[in-house]
């Protein structure tokens, strides 16, 4: 700032302070130790209103004593998309986004292998996803024409936590393969027993 001067422009300052940026291992202001700094993202809001506008409103109540009283205000909300932001944030790798249940689109994403090729696997694989709808599983069915690697990166990049594959060998076996998206590691679990076993790995 130029051209003012104290006094004529500006009142005289009450206190002076040498100010600057808090740097990491700063003495704590509360003389008990030293500064961290952590990076954080902001996903809700509280806005202690207190009569504000609720007096600008004349928005009275009556109080326990049967007499007028402006009430106090406040807001409180929770950001949806940044909820999900610090989520994929905080579970993520570089082949995409790593879902917890609880905020995943679908718990299990159902991968028959060339299934317009096959009636035998589109008898079966409609099959398991009907029995994954009875027993309250959210799935995505995968039936789309397109090859193995181009599907499975899709569904690691969505992250769907659970990972089902469907193939005319893995019939042959009565098996499919299994793999959550967190792990690197695929499982042959035989059909009989995979709705258990999903629903196992999800309680």
């Amino acid at each position: 700032m130029t051209g003012v001067n104290w006094l004529r422009d500006l009142p005289e300052p009450s206190q002076i302070a040498d100010i600057r940026t808090v740097v990491e291992g700063d003495p704590s202001p509360d003389g008990l130790g030293r500064i961290t700094l952590a990076r954080g993202i902001e996903v809700g809001h509280i806005f202690q209103l207190g009569t504000k506008y609720s007096a600008a409103m004349k928005a009275d109540i009556v109080n326990e004593d049967g007499k007028n009283q402006t009430m106090i205000m406040g807001c409180y909300g929770i950001g949806v998309s940044r909820v999900v932001a610090a989520a994929i944030e905080q579970n993520h790798d570089d082949k995409g986004i790593i879902w917890p249940l609880s905020l995943a689109p679908f718990q299990v994403a159902l991968c028959p292998m060339n299934l317009h090729k096959s009636e035998r696997l589109q008898a079966a694989a409609e099959q398991i996803y009907q029995d994954m709808l009875k027993a309250g599983i959210e799935v995505l069915f995968d039936d789309r024409k397109v090859r193995a690697g181009f599907m499975f990166s899709d569904i690691e990049l969505i992250g769907i936590p659970h990972r089902v594959v469907l193939g005319d060998r893995g019939l042959d076996t009565n098996t499919a393969e299994y793999k959550a998206r967190n792990q690197e590691a695929t499982m042959e679990i035989p059909l009989p027993e995979l709705i258990g076993f999903l629903q196992a790995r999800m309680a």
